[in-house]
């Protein structure tokens, strides 16, 4: 078993920071069942992943592709605050209000003026006025 040196895969991708991410997504590759281009030697995957960089039988150009593509995922929607669920409509009357349509509201609300308007939101107030 010859010893895989990260100058052996150097010269097929210059940059070592790049290296590294091919060789972790080609051992994620081989984790996942995917077929090996040499033989194990009793190797784990990403010395293989290595091995086979260095000995240049696997396509870098569609471990970039997967590469770019596992990180690229959507992220996932952040659950609703209950705040915000509040303010989401509902078919249920959650406030324990009375509903009216838009015909009663109509015609109840017609008749009031400004002041008996002001008198009523005081009376359903408790009496709290405004400061």
């Amino acid at each position: 078993m010859a010893r895989v040196t990260v100058e052996d895969c150097v010269e097929r991708v210059p940059n070592r920071f790049e290296l590294v991410l091919l060789a972790a997504q080609r051992a994620r590759g081989l984790s996942r069942g995917e077929e090996m281009t040499i033989d194990r030697d009793n190797d784990k995957n990403p010395v293989v992943a290595l091995r086979e960089i260095a000995d240049q039988t696997i396509e870098l150009e569609q471990i970039r592709t997967d590469l770019v593509r596992s990180l690229a995922r959507a992220p996932e929607p952040e659950p609703a605050d209950e705040e915000v669920m509040d303010l989401i409509p509902t078919e249920q009357n959650i406030f324990g209000l009375q509903d009216v349509s838009a015909e009663e509201e109509a015609a109840h609300g017609a008749g009031m003026s400004a002041e008996e308007l002001e008198a009523a939101i005081e009376a359903e107030l408790g009496g709290r006025s405004r400061r």
